[in-house]
């Protein structure tokens, strides 16, 4: 019968009773892409907080084509990140939007004509 040696993660091999090859595992770190896109956006924007602390303010005159600029700057931004929909869904909306104006202007044509009618009677011309 094989002898089973039981190794636990804090055994030195000092401790072992018998001259058995030593097992060692090596940490295996795998290349994550979004890890490091991750770690990457959170290094720039660790230094945009950095440069925004030393960042001059600009002359008076200046500001409000500053903060247009940086309004765009933005905007754009925040438009590459919207993810679009195809034609098919497109169309899904519009057919939707245009069935729900048709029954809105159906109920408020019906409701109009039905106080007209009401307030007709109330004032005695009908």
């Amino acid at each position: 019968m094989a002898k089973i040696t039981r190794i636990k993660a804090n055994d030195s091999p000092e401790k072992r009773e018998d001259d058995a090859p030593t097992i060692t595992r090596k940490k295996v770190v795998t290349s994550d892409k979004k890890t490091e896109k991750l770690k990457k956006k959170q290094a720039k924007e660790a230094e945009k907080k950095i440069d925004k602390k030393n960042e001059k303010k600009p002359f008076i005159l200046f500001r409000p084509f500053v903060y247009l600029w940086r309004y765009i700057r933005d905007s754009w931004r925040e438009l590459r990140q919207v993810r679009w929909p195809n034609r098919k869904a497109t169309w899904k909306m519009v057919l939707a939007v245009i069935i729900y104006t048709i029954i809105f202007v159906v109920l408020i044509t019906l409701l109009d004509l039905f106080f007209t009618w009401l307030f007709n009677i109330i004032l005695g011309k009908g």
